[in-house]
């Protein structure tokens, strides 16, 4: 009986403690290895890489025609990134991060993509049909800017596994290399005025009895 009783000493500790969970904040610039999955460090390396070239294109410096105005920065439309992976990555939040460093370094104008758009509408009738706006002050359609260039892309996987063996001590391996490739096109002409590609390669090693 006294046996049995030491033991529940030792173990409800460990079970306390097993049974507790914590939260705390990270570095939301730190290099996040939790997984080989695509992560956080994977989408603002890929971001801050293609934002960096956009914004040293020597081609993107300015596009003039008429009615544009003295504001000759180019105006952007930033349409889809389509996810050719694997895994279930939001490509909305590579875009976004791209946006925004482009919107930062004063260079580029942009247009308001389809979710905006669709906002927009829903203002503007509202706005012209509820009754409830004055006229004076209504807003109407038709009178948005147009843009210049659209850009757009899409991110690829290809995933390769090795498994344990005699020779390699059982250790298996995952290897996942990434591409991102955007284009930055004349919505006018339809030429083709930057391209580029980003690349990533992981490699996860699991041991005999880990993974």
């Amino acid at each position: 009986m006294k046996s049995t009783f030491l033991k529940l000493l030792l173990v409800a500790p460990l079970a306390a403690a097993a049974s507790c969970s914590s939260v705390s904040y990270g570095d939301p610039e730190a290099v996040e290895t939790v997984t080989i999955a695509f992560g956080s460090t994977d989408l603002q390396s890929l971001a801050g890489g293609m934002a960096k070239s956009l914004i040293d294109e020597p081609n993107l410096n300015y596009l003039d025609h008429s009615g544009k105005g003295d504001d000759k920065r180019i105006i952007v439309y930033f349409g889809g990134i389509e996810n050719r992976t694997d895994e279930h990555i939001d490509s909305l939040g590579i875009r976004d991060e791209i946006r925004a460093i482009l919107f930062d370094s004063k260079k580029f104008r942009f247009v308001a993509d389809a979710q905006g758009q669709d906002e927009i509408g829903d203002q503007v009738r509202f706005q012209q049909g509820s009754g409830r706006v004055d006229p004076a002050q209504a807003r109407a359609f038709g009178k948005q800017i147009g843009a210049d260039v659209v850009i757009y892309g899409r991110l690829l996987s290809i995933t390769k596994k090795e498994g344990g063996s005699l020779e390699n001590l059982g250790t298996r391996t995952k290897d996942v290399y990434y591409q991102f490739g955007l284009e930055c096109v004349n919505i006018e002409t339809g030429e083709i005025l930057w391209a580029e590609t980003e690349k990533i390669r992981k490699q996860q090693k699991d041991g005999p009895f880990g993974g």
